[in-house]
């Protein structure tokens, strides 16, 4: 994919002469003590708080657990309509050393969706990582699929993502920093027979991600679209393909963790994992 550059204009500025080191600079082995530029103190710095919707199982789940046993200190906010699920998956993040939070709601709600990012704020404050995760599959032809089922599938894996984004990407464009990831799929790149609905709904993810990249490139918000193939989650019980097959939900999990590790002058536009063997 051709990706265009902007050329910038850099001004040098002539470095001073620099003085010997004092005594009040060096340390008591004789090396001097260096102040690296733009670099700030790592323990003021909070850890980051990463919201994560669909988080009680699958690939919302593994994010939330690499997220926790990756990032020290993180601050989980973790968003699903199962409370026990999501109780569970709460437990498991503490116990790797994670400040974790359940908030429970339907993130196709936009009544939902306020309450949760009222309780989030009252918390935490600003989300510095967002993760549009949450999402449904149901199989139907074209012809064969009702509205109701269209509408279902629209709402859980677009709706969401647009509702849910547009609750917390203000505090991020106000601060002028962000990461949000958003949950496509191999089916919002490629049409797949029997999937109507939900191809239509994560083409539409695809299409809205792109367009935040474009309005937010220059705010400091970093935007990712991640498309991952056959993962070994509920969505896949009882398909009747081997465990063999499937991706481990905690290599999906990984990337994501990877991604918003990289220094805030890279932004990894869009993922795209698949089975070694190919799709199914």
């Amino acid at each position: 994919m051709a990706r265009s550059l902007s050329k910038s204009t850099v001004r040098v500025t002539p470095a001073r002469p620099q003085s010997a080191p004092s005594k009040r600079n060096q340390s008591r082995r004789g090396r001097v003590t260096k102040t690296v530029p733009g670099r700030k103190d790592q323990g003021a710095t909070p850890p980051p708080v990463v919201l994560i919707t669909g988080a009680s199982q699958g690939i919302g789940s593994a994010i939330a657990r690499a997220f926790a046993g990756t990032i020290p200190g993180v601050r989980l906010a973790l968003v699903a309509r199962q409370a026990d699920k999501l109780a569970a998956v709460v437990r498991a993040c503490a116990g790797q050393g994670a400040t974790a939070r359940a908030f429970v709601g339907d993130v196709s709600s936009e009544a939902d969706v306020t309450r949760v990012a009222a309780e989030v704020h009252a918390v935490w404050g600003a989300v510095d990582v967002l993760v549009n995760n949450a999402g449904s599959f149901r199989p139907g032809r074209l012809l064969e699929t009702s509205v109701a089922d269209f509408d279902a599938m629209v709402a859980v894996n677009l709706r969401s993502v647009f509702l849910v984004t547009r609750a917390f990407a203000p505090a991020m464009v106000r601060r002028g920093r962000g990461d949000v990831f958003n949950m496509s799929s191999i089916a919002g790149l490629s049409a797949y027979p029997s999937s109507a609905g939900y191809c239509a709904a994560k083409f539409g993810v695809t299409g809205l991600s792109k367009v935040m990249r474009a309005e937010w490139r220059d705010k400091g918000i970093r935007v990712c679209t991640v498309y991952p193939g056959a993962t070994l989650s509920p969505a896949w019980e009882g398909s009747g393909f081997p465990e063999a097959r499937l991706m481990p939900a905690e290599d999906v999990a990984r990337a994501f963790v990877d991604v918003y590790r990289l220094t805030r002058r890279t932004v990894v536009e869009e993922i795209v994992l698949r089975p070694q063997a190919g799709d199914l």
